[in-house]
């Protein structure tokens, strides 16, 4: 039997023929068109073979015409199985349940971990994670994604400086490095505070050494501005010179604003297609619309299923279709110097640091060129400008002569 799986689908039996004539009753089988195979003797009167589940009810016509027992002595095939799981359905379905059970208890959140935190620190953590979503007893199909955890957990809480998320098996995994708090004030050597760059000064605090400029006063880059050296000229007291100095600055900024811009846009139509992959075939079970949008981008999430904490090769796929359009933007030129600014003074801010402040503003030059507004821009900034200095024996021989030259 060449198609031996095609019987197994259909289901076939193992008959025994026992009386006299048992091969003229096969012969009469063949004649017929009943399909037997393995036909083997036993014994005298006795003979066995196989034949089709479909064929059995066309027995009876040849039983009439030969004098022979008939019993049926094995039934195979997929017939026969769905006859012994449905006589024995308990138990299949408390093993398909104890399976489901299993399943979706390796991919729940069982728990979540936190290292490296302080326990106010920890209690923020928990309220954004909770926020978020990410709580025991959950699904993991429900929550983001851990790299989406990891950007939300160190925006919205300002005590750390960075947090590690990782999924291990059916628990979250947090590496919290926190901010550290100022460390105490190391003994500085002595030194001069001088001019980073060429300013003009608008604020002056000092609180250790001695001025050498005053508000207002215009500073070329190096310029002393606090000198860490007073007393007498022979013998000077020297102090690690320390204060605030705000300047200021000045900036000059190029650049280009196209007057019309073409980008992508959504329109905010979108459906969602949900496929399970068996390896590396995918299976669509939900979202069987045709995709209509002449432009469109797809989002795709993969959520892996587990049992327990291995990682079976079947997996959920959730993949949005979102619509797209061409949009427009055209500037006037007004528009453009407005945009012009904003991108000029963002690149700035980049430059400056958190306590710089812009105080100015003036477009020197605007030109239209290839559609596109040309900008040169000036700023004036104020910012800290303080740079340190030691001070070293010839410093201190260089004022001493310096201060009897003016005497």
């Amino acid at each position: 039997m060449k198609n031996q799986w095609v019987t197994v689908f259909l289901g076939y039996v193992k008959v025994r023929l026992k009386g006299r004539g048992s091969e003229r009753f096969v012969n009469e089988c063949v004649r017929r068109g009943i399909f037997v195979w393995n036909v083997k003797r036993i014994g005298n009167e006795v003979l066995t073979f196989h034949m089709l589940l479909k064929d059995v009810r066309r027995l009876r016509g040849v039983r009439r015409k030969n004098e022979c027992d008939i019993a049926f002595i094995g039934r195979y095939g997929f017939p026969f199985w769905q006859k012994r799981l449905l006589r024995n359905s308990g138990f299949l379905i408390g093993f398909v349940l104890f399976f489901v059970s299993i399943i979706v208890l390796s991919n729940m959140v069982w728990n979540v971990k936190i290292e490296g935190a302080k326990p106010e620190t920890e209690y923020l953590l928990v309220k954004e994670l909770n926020r978020l979503g990410v709580e025991k007893g959950k699904l993991q199909f429900q929550m983001p994604d851990v790299d989406a955890i990891q950007r939300s957990l160190t925006n919205n809480v300002h005590s750390i400086t960075w947090v590690g998320v990782e999924l291990r098996g059916t628990t979250y995994h947090l590496q919290v490095v926190e901010k550290s708090e100022p460390e105490k004030e190391e003994a500085l050597s002595p030194r001069n505070l001088i001019a980073k760059k060429e300013a003009v000064i608008e604020r002056l605090f000092v609180e250790k050494g001695k001025p050498a400029v005053a508000v207002h006063d215009h500073v070329e880059k190096g310029q002393l501005l606090v000198s860490g050296m007073y007393g007498k000229e022979d013998d000077p007291t020297l102090v690690p010179a320390k204060g605030i100095i705000f300047g200021e600055t000045w900036y000059k900024s190029e650049v280009e604003v196209p007057l019309k811009t073409t980008f992508q846009v959504y329109t905010g139509a979108f459906f969602v297609k949900h496929y399970i992959k068996l390896g590396n075939f995918k299976i669509k079970v939900w979202g069987f619309e045709e995709n209509k949008y002449k432009r469109f981008k797809e989002d795709a999430m993969m959520y892996n299923i587990k049992f327990f904490r291995w990682s079976l090769p079947i997996a959920y796929e959730k993949v949005s279709v979102r619509e797209e359009e061409a949009a427009d933007r055209q500037y006037t030129e007004k528009q453009a110097i407005e945009a012009g600014k904003e991108m000029a003074q963002q690149e700035l801010k980049k430059k400056l640091d958190e306590k710089a402040t812009i105080v100015g503003e003036k477009v020197l030059q605007k030109r239209l060129e290839n559609g596109k507004l040309k900008l040169s821009l000036h700023y004036k900034v104020i910012e800290d400008i303080v740079a340190t200095q030691p001070i070293s024996k010839p410093d201190i021989q260089k004022e001493s002569k310096k201060k009897q030259k003016s005497s």
